[in-house]
């Protein structure tokens, strides 16, 4: 195990807000929505978010984001 302080650790800066959202704000499409979920895309799975994004609409995606 290295002891020595790291170098990058010592310019403790927060990371910008601009990069922490999601995207969540913008438009989303169903593929987007199955990787999100961790899910491959097969038809199945874009009908799934398909399904999701016309019964809770942002929310379907904003719930599996951070």
């Amino acid at each position: 195990m290295n002891t020595e302080p790291d170098e990058t650790s010592s310019t403790d800066v927060p990371t910008p807000d601009r990069l922490l959202h999601s995207g969540a704000e913008g438009e989303f499409t169903a593929e987007d929505l199955v990787l999100a979920s961790g899910r491959d895309v097969t038809p199945e799975t874009l009908a799934w978010a398909e399904r999701r994004m016309a019964e809770k609409g942002r929310a379907s995606l904003d719930e599996l984001l951070p």
